[in-house]
């Protein structure tokens, strides 16, 4: 994806613009060490590229820039739940408009800090009180770390994930390394189940791995690099990839687009609202990723 070519809305630094793509607002970094993209729109990530790199990040072709629906691809912020555990699935988070709070630069690279509260809308949901913060760290590595605090008068508990679609050359030839023997499958109706050290895939794949290494690794060989998936905070990650029919089942996915993207989650997974993180009043809980090419 090129956003470069859109005009500027604001330039709010050397480093920092807004644009437009369609009806969503961008923020553009273009930094001597990687060039980024976030919509305010969800508050999701839709771009890194370092420098020399192919784009860490995956994107529908077919992703709908309405301002209104969700965006297929990036870096969805599923909160203040994972999946459907209540509706709407993955929470609302990720189709909220965020604002920006803060920019900040210098030679070693930009950070950016997006920031979401609780209104009418969202305590129809969710009757709580929050404040998140999307801190976007970006340099040679991305991270992203998602600040959640309780401004309510009693704890609460939620569960969520950092919704990560890296891009890949071909998903036929890669593998995966550090996600851990255990998973939760969620195509065999969440039965348990134990892998191997090393995954390749052949169909599709929808697992909670409940032991994953502080690092997982995904060997891209038809870019040849290998994606450093770094996870803080989470509980489990979270692997998945629709495959050829999954794809093709997606009014907002690109029916061959499968081949090129992966997904390697941090997440806070909980079978149900009440067996979430709890946050008591004032305090903050992190949850971060951060991508790096090895």
């Amino acid at each position: 994806m090129d956003l470069s070519t859109l005009p500027a809305l604001t330039v709010l630094s050397d480093y920092v613009t807004t644009a437009k793509l369609d009806d969503n607002t961008i923020i553009r970094i273009n930094h001597p060490k990687a060039t980024a993209a976030i919509s305010l729109h969800g508050g999701h990530i839709i771009s890194f590229k370092p420098v020399n790199q192919e784009d860490l990040i995956w994107m529908s072709k077919d992703a709908v820039y309405d301002n209104k629906t969700p965006l297929r691809g990036g870096i969805p912020i599923c909160w203040p739940w994972f999946g459907r555990v209540a509706a709407p699935s993955h929470g609302f988070a990720r189709n909220m408009a965020w604002t920006l709070v803060e920019h900040r630069e210098s030679e070693a690279g930009v950070i950016i800090s997006l920031g979401l509260t609780d209104d009418e809308q969202t305590r129809e949901v969710w009757p709580h009180r929050f404040q998140l913060v999307l801190n976007v760290e970006i340099s040679d590595t991305l991270t992203a770390t998602l600040n959640v605090t309780n401004t309510d008068s009693a704890p609460w508990k939620f569960s969520g994930a950092l919704h990560t679609y890296l891009n890949i050359g071909d998903i036929n030839n890669m593998e995966v390394t550090g996600m851990g023997p255990t998973y939760i499958d969620g195509l065999q109706d969440g039965k348990v189940c134990q892998g191997g050290d090393t995954l390749a895939l052949t169909d599709t794949i929808d697992r909670v791995y409940t032991e994953p290494s502080k690092e997982i690794v995904l060997h891209d060989n038809a870019f040849n690099r290998r994606l450093s998936v770094v996870n803080e905070g989470d509980n489990s990650a979270v692997l998945w990839t629709p495959w050829e029919a999954g794809a093709k089942s997606m009014g907002d996915m690109n029916d061959d687009g499968y081949l090129t993207m992966f997904c390697i989650e941090s997440t806070l997974h909980a079978k149900t609202l009440e067996s979430g993180q709890e946050v008591n009043p004032g305090d903050t809980y992190q949850l971060s990723t951060t991508l790096s090419v090895k």
